[in-house]
């Protein structure tokens, strides 16, 4: 019998709401507000315990469970909050409710479970749920498409989920991710059907990561309310790199699946950081931005730095949900078009990898500072490039920049690198043990993010230059991947769409145009 206040108390509280959410309609929102409190309490409670030596989770993997189980209480009841006040007015609020409880109950459900098809399950229950919300304006043919080309992709996903697990029990004669662990240990090397289930599992979380070619529904969700964005971007579309991090001693041993995760992933964070710079919306630039960090997830989950990914899938839900809550705000703070943004006073090109020199300088002496205090710390040579790329641009200074803003630069990198060391040494008691990715997969991760590094110095300082020119059109239009799988997938499997189609009083009607509904 689990403890009232162990995480197993997550679902079972957003179980027991979406019950009563059944009950009188004029109480909905006091009960999902409710539950989302009790919950987060309840969760809190058992993080304490857990923290004092009560150990409701003896292991290492159930302390991660409880990590997460933690965010996703947060993130809900902030959600959930955010949401009873974003559709006031609005009809079906009933509909609204249900299909959210019912999901996070399903995100809840996958984090807390050690058994494989109760995560499967889980995980094929949050589409559901999604599906709902996306379709929350039933009446507008972008949301239909969208869910449409959603529910295609998550089918695909659910097949291969289910193949995986049959190949897991068919090889090991368990789904519990205890009985794999030690069948896994057990055997010198993977089964040809090991290998299959770990590309498969693989791929299904590509395909609901949102991963070049198949990341148009994730960009194409701005159809759906703003809490529904934050839910997806937030905590959804994160459970790919979850579900990986917890089947790390399957991937690790499985070198194709690694390689999927790594090419798809790095490719899709290049691509992807490119169209976000044309995109001028908000929400859009948004959602651009997730997919290029569930590249970034995926490749780092394919290089056996787990400790790096869950760090990754930790920041971003919190990021995400705030800024999709917040992009009312960010409108007024963001710039119009950072692609061709001019830059006033540039510097030569010979600044900026000296730029990144003196960044990877920093986060080496960051690390060094850190294994001496602390002897058992280790922070992987790719680990350190990927963030050292990542910091640079807080040292392109400008040619008139003051020794303020200098002092600034240096000490963000600094600053940011010593707060990268603490979350690693703290999420390493958390994750798996990291696993030495392959030479040749670890070089590609670096060029694909080093490119992306270059390409937007180049822009930076030529934005009205003859790669610009190039470039521009083809990120504007997403490089035209979504397109080519829309027309494939829709002349395979046509979408439905409802009759009904979003009118608003100023304009008429498409049946009016003489447009057929």
């Amino acid at each position: 019998m689990p403890d009232p206040f162990s995480a197993w108390s997550l679902p079972l509280l957003y179980c027991l709401g979406l019950l009563a959410a059944f009950g009188p309609t004029q109480n909905q929102w006091q009960v999902a507000r409710t539950t989302a409190g009790l919950a987060l309490l309840a969760t809190m409670i058992a993080v304490v315990g857990s923290a004092i030596g009560a150990q409701f989770y003896p292991s290492e993997r159930d302390r991660l469970a409880l990590t997460l189980a933690l965010l996703v209480a947060l993130l809900g009841w902030v959600i959930v909050n955010y949401a009873a006040r974003y559709l006031q007015g609005e009809p079906e609020q009933t509909r609204f409710i249900r299909a959210m409880l019912f999901t996070i109950a399903c995100v809840s459900l996958l984090v807390v479970s050690r058994h494989l098809a109760v995560i499967v399950l889980a995980w094929s229950g949050t589409s559901v749920g999604l599906h709902f919300l996306l379709t929350y304006y039933r009446e507008r043919k972008a949301a239909q498409i969208v869910a449409h080309k959603k529910f295609i992709a998550s089918r695909l996903a659910d097949l291969c989920l289910l193949v995986a697990l049959v190949l897991v029990w068919s090889s090991a004669g368990t789904l519990t991710l205890d009985g794999l662990a030690a069948h896994l240990g057990s055997t010198p090397g993977l089964s040809a059907a090991m290998h299959w289930a770990a590309a498969l599992f693989a791929l299904a979380a590509i395909l609901r990561s949102a991963q070049l070619p198949l990341h148009g529904w994730l960009i194409q969700v701005m159809e759906a309310p703003t809490p529904v964005s934050a839910l997806l971007h937030a905590g959804v579309v994160n459970i790919g790199g979850f579900v990986l991090i917890r089947l790390s001693d399957l991937v690790s041993a499985a070198p194709v699946a690694q390689a999927m995760l790594v090419i798809a992933g790095s490719l899709t964070a290049l691509l992807a950081g490119l169209v976000m710079m044309t995109r001028i919306s908000i929400k859009v630039r948004l959602a651009w931005s997730t997919c290029a960090q569930m590249g970034f997830m995926l490749m780092e989950v394919g290089l056996g730095m787990y400790e790096l990914a869950l760090l990754h899938l930790v920041a971003h839900s919190l990021y995400k949900a705030y800024a999709f809550l917040n992009a009312g705000e960010t409108v007024a703070e963001s710039r119009s078009n950072d692609f061709v943004t001019p830059v006033q006073k540039r510097r030569s090109l010979l600044w900026y990898p000296t730029a990144l020199i003196a960044s990877a300088a920093l986060v080496a002496g960051s690390a060094s500072a850190w294994q001496y205090l602390v002897p058992g710390f280790h922070l992987p040579l790719a680990a350190s490039l990927i963030v050292a790329l990542g910091l640079a641009p807080l040292l392109w200074f400008e040619q008139d920049a003051s020794p303020v803003q200098i002092a600034r630069g240096v000490l963000g990198v600094i600053g940011l690198s010593q707060l990268y060391a603490l979350w690693h040494l703290l999420f390493a008691d958390l994750a798996p043990a990291a696993v030495a990715g392959a030479g040749w997969m670890v070089t590609w991760a670096v060029a694909s993010i080093g490119l992306l590094y270059g390409l937007q110095v180049w822009l930076r300082l030529y934005p009205q230059g003859r790669v610009s020119s190039a470039l521009y059109p083809w990120a504007y239009c997403g490089f035209y991947l979504d397109e080519t799988f829309t027309r494939l997938t829709f002349r395979l499997w046509p979408a439905r769409l409802q009759p009904l189609r979003a009118s608003s009083p100023g304009n008429p009607h498409p049946t009016e145009l003489g447009e057929m509904p």
